[in-house]
């Protein structure tokens, strides 16, 4: 009998042995993921402070600081619709010890817009964890239509006289008004403003007849009447605003969301990254992290590495078929 338990001891240990001598790489990555982090990590976020997704990035960096016992320092590189900070994860060693805070803009939208783009946003990331999705809205002057039917029978019967404003030429905003001409048969003039803020004003002032934004800065103003809301573009009402219906009822299918997710360069072991998605989705899951995201009109992330990374290559060619057919150029 002891020479039997000893048998098995050796053959055990023996096949221990043939594996780290042939598969070294793989013995390293699992101990490494098991043990992650072990000093701190970096995340990139490549858009000023403020925002909704510095917000977001830095409530989650927070947690899992607290969680692994490992600062995760927070870093804003804004730049060129968020492509600067993304630019340097791609091109940073894939050992855990850098990410991007990445979004639509970053990672759907520019790489689809901008042929010059110096990464390739499927190629040469590693995606770990949607974070939080985001609807935009239809907003419009309270002395406006009153309806979505109502503003869609006034487009149709003035093509190419009414106009609407959006962020920026190439913007997401921008993108979502062209995908809703596309889907309502309507024809509107484009006003590009430089950024959200000047948009939102002159909307208030009534100077452009409609426009989109996501939801996060819009709702002040939704709530204090200064504009209305006349349809969220996710397939499902916004808590944030359940009393807005959906444009897809209006016009079935219809959806241009915006999304904030974490990644990290192309190579990241696959063990690393599963933990990072599972310790990121926990903290999503805890009361304080819904109402943190609630209060934002966010929907918190909930998909495996493998269901983010169909999602953004889906989101990707979306906009790379609107820019083609609507023959949008970046300025």
């Amino acid at each position: 009998m002891f020479k039997r338990v000893v048998t098995s001891v050796h053959l055990v240990f023996s096949l221990l042995c043939s594996l780290a001598v042939l598969c070294p790489e793989a013995l390293a990555q699992t101990v490494k993921a098991s043990t992650y982090p072990t000093k701190s990590v970096r995340w990139i976020i490549p858009f000023p402070p403020g925002g909704a997704t510095d917000a977001l990035g830095r409530f989650l960096a927070q947690k899992l600081s607290e969680s692994w016992g490992q600062a995760v320092v927070v870093e804003n590189r804004a730049g060129a619709s968020g492509t600067i900070g993304s630019d340097m994860v791609a091109k940073s060693a894939p050992d855990g010890s850098t990410f991007v805070v990445g979004t639509t803009s970053s990672h759907a939208v520019s790489p689809a817009l901008i042929p010059a783009i110096p990464y390739d946003n499927l190629r040469d990331f590693s995606p770990v964890a949607l974070i939080a999705t985001f609807p935009n809205v239809l907003i419009v002057n309270p002395n406006g239509p009153s309806t979505l039917i109502e503003l869609i029978a006034q487009l149709k019967s003035n093509p190419g006289k009414l106009s609407y404003g959006s962020s920026g030429n190439g913007s997401s905003t921008h993108l979502t008004a062209e995908l809703f001409q596309q889907a309502t048969g309507t024809s509107m003039v484009h006003v590009p403003y430089k950024g959200t803020g000047p948009l939102l004003n002159d909307l208030v002032a009534g100077h452009v007849l409609l426009g989109f934004d996501q939801i996060t800065p819009i709702l002040p103003f939704i709530q204090s009447g200064k504009l209305r809301a006349l349809g969220v573009a996710s397939l499902e009402r916004s808590p944030a605003a359940p009393d807005v219906q959906t444009i897809a009822e209006a016009v079935p299918g219809f959806e241009a969301i915006g999304w904030i997710g974490l990644l990290g360069p192309a190579g990241l072991p696959a063990d690393m990254v599963n933990k990072i998605n599972t310790d990121i989705r926990r903290i999503l899951q805890t009361p304080e992290a819904q109402k943190k995201f609630q209060d934002l009109g966010a929907k918190a992330g909930v998909l495996s590495p493998q269901a983010f990374a169909e999602f953004e290559k889906k989101d990707t060619e979306k906009w790379r078929a609107l820019v083609k057919s609507a023959n949008i150029k970046a300025e």
